[in-house]
């Protein structure tokens, strides 16, 4: 895929300041690793099919089927996704279920690319997404972070995140959501932007999606 811009959200700076007041345990998180921040290619269609690609595989077996897809399809987008063989796809690393899922994206729901996201709250957000088959929760949050740069995200199945709040917040013990919602609180209005931090405490290489 060739180099393409990309958009920092406006709000990190005074969002990086907030949790520093806030939060001594996501200051010194911060500190550690403060750049890169995150960045977005503002591509809602492209961070689905790239979430539906990672589930429920490893982040590094997600990132050599993501490569060879991308390989295969050039720009992410419905109509190179419509235009391929299930075979094709197949070959790539892709489950059967999962080209049903990108496929079905592909070709009933091309409408994500041109909607006006910015007029939908989160829960808006939440509730069209998580209405098209193959898309959960989780990968609405994705979205919600990685493409809509919506502030206030905190992915609460997101095991990157629990395992960071266990570790850094109750010396390596289960946590159930209610409590690390609880201590989440302290993050609003920028949750999101902890959660960043928080990835970055489990692997110091940026996410993308």
């Amino acid at each position: 895929m060739t180099e393409r811009d990309t958009v920092e959200p406006a709000y990190w700076g005074e969002a990086k300041e907030l949790l520093r007041a806030a939060d001594p345990i996501l200051a010194a998180l911060i500190d550690a690793h403060e750049e890169p921040p995150l960045r977005s290619f503002e591509r809602p269609f492209e961070t689905i099919v790239h979430s539906v690609v990672g589930q429920q595989i490893s982040a590094k077996a997600a990132d050599a089927v993501w490569g060879r897809l991308v390989d295969v399809l050039g720009e992410v987008e419905p109509e190179n996704i419509a235009r391929q063989e299930a075979e094709t796809l197949r070959a790539v690393g892709l489950s059967g279920r999962k080209v049903e899922y990108i496929v079905g994206l592909a070709t009933e729901c091309p409408w994500i690319v041109s909607r006006d996201w910015s007029q939908d709250s989160d829960a808006e957000v939440m509730k069209r997404l998580c209405a098209i088959r193959g898309v959960g929760p989780w990968t609405a949050e994705m979205v919600m972070i990685f493409a809509l740069l919506r502030p206030d995200v905190l992915p609460l199945k997101d095991i990157g995140v629990i395992r960071a709040i266990e570790d850094l917040y109750n010396d390596k013990e289960a946590l159930d959501s209610e409590q690390i919602t609880a201590i989440a609180e302290a993050w609003r209005p920028y949750r999101t932007v902890a959660t960043w931090y928080l990835w970055r405490h489990i692997d110091a290489d940026p996410v993308e999606y």
